[in-house]
């Protein structure tokens, strides 16, 4: 029975896991951009998974709430999501760069014609 309230939990467990993964065990640099979203997108679930209150009221003063939920987790994950998507643009903008100058986006070949230089 507590396993089952903890779901949310087991789902960024889950995703963390799959996430760092990816990142450890592909060598192309697309799919480690995959992994770290995935990985991110874990992160975003915790934490609202953490503002989350039981019968809590929007924190807006109201005659006879005296139970609120906490902000504070949303709005940094909505600063986090903004963040996450101008980082996820300045990786894939890098890979076409790194794809022009070497050829290729396979990190064992780019520490192969790293190496011959």
């Amino acid at each position: 029975m507590l396993t089952l309230g903890l779901y949310n939990y087991w789902m960024v467990i889950t995703l963390l896991m799959t996430g760092l993964y990816t990142v450890v065990s592909r060598g192309h640099l697309i799919k480690k951009l995959v992994g770290l979203n995935i990985f991110q997108t874990a992160v975003f679930l915790f934490y609202i998974s953490l503002g989350f209150v039981r019968d809590g009221a929007v924190p807006i003063l109201t005659p006879g709430v005296t139970l609120y939920s906490n902000p504070l987790p949303h709005v940094l994950i909505l600063t986090a999501i903004v963040v996450g998507v101008a980082t996820t643009a300045l990786g894939l903008a890098l890979v076409v760069r790194i794809r022009e100058a070497y050829g290729t986006v396979e990190e064992e070949e780019l520490h192969k014609l790293d190496n011959e230089f």
